[in-house]
């Protein structure tokens, strides 16, 4: 069982992405269980986005029992496995063909995802809708200690309806830290105004003058949106995609056609 393993994980090719995150191609016909999940974690933590190209999908239950070996699984009132795809009424935004602004998973559970697991079941060509990853320990990284300082002091209380399967209010400070590398991560989701977004995400700053307050939303927003620290996920049928929750916020691209993607979803803890 270990040369097997150990033989199928030196027949992968790696392929680094810009500016970060990696692909791990198989020949065709493996499994993601052929991987042993030490190694998928390491690439994870080091790379923050892990793509995995040429495995054989999960069934629905059977991708959900994979992710329990990372960790414990979150479970929604819709279950384990989140089925996205763009509806035609929806009632949340991430369901809708618009952009999805920054976030990161679980703001509104008990307990934060480590790591968020996706799976490509179809996707369109050319119809737009890549999700967006920004590294923000290289945000934190690259700021100046005067930013550095004024971040500390900031904490940030969301609120939304529950409309979906999540909602409510919390507070986070805006600096955090990753509970296995040590680095400093920002925990920072974009507000999502009622004018444009169905089920609008509110966003109260504390630790700075009200006056300032749209001038240091907005500032913040544009350096999470830099090149520099993005990178643009273009879904592919197949893909398996693993992304470390803490270290990166994520949204999505508008979608510039009609498309029948279909991504799964599930969290781990």
């Amino acid at each position: 069982m270990t040369n097997s393993v150990s033989q199928s994980t030196n027949q992968l090719r790696h392929s680094p992405l810009r500016p970060f995150g990696r692909v791990v191609e198989a020949s065709g016909g493996a499994r993601i269980e052929d991987i042993p999940v030490e190694s998928l974690m390491r690439w994870t933590e080091e790379s923050r986005v892990l793509v995995l190209r040429g495995f054989e999908l999960l069934g629905k239950e059977e991708f959900a029992d994979y992710c329990r070996r990372w960790g414990e699984v979150l479970e929604w009132e819709a279950g384990e496995v989140i089925d996205l795809v763009v509806q035609d009424n929806p009632k949340n935004y991430l369901f809708g063909s618009g952009d999805v602004p920054f976030h990161w998973d679980g703001a509104f559970v008990e307990a934060d995802p480590r790591y968020f697991f996706f799976q490509c079941l179809d996707a369109t060509p050319g119809a737009g809708g890549e999700t967006v990853f920004s590294d923000t320990t290289r945000v934190y990284r690259d700021a100046g200690d005067e930013l550095r300082e004024l971040w500390s002091r900031i904490s940030m209380t969301y609120s939304t309806d529950k409309v979906v399967h999540y909602g409510g209010e919390v507070t986070e400070k805006l600096v955090s830290q990753h509970p296995a590398t040590g680095l400093p991560v920002l925990r920072f989701a974009e507000p999502l105004a009622p004018e444009k977004y169905k089920n609008p995400v509110y966003v109260q700053v504390q630790g700075i003058d009200e006056a300032e307050v749209d001038r240091f939303l907005t500032t913040l927003a544009e350096l999470v949106h830099r090149p520099e620290y993005c990178y643009d996920h273009d879904w592919k049928a197949g893909d398996i995609v693993i992304a470390d929750n803490f270290s990166l916020i994520h949204g999505r691209n508008a979608f510039s056609g009609p498309t029948k993607r279909h991504l799964q979803r599930v969290e781990v803890i």
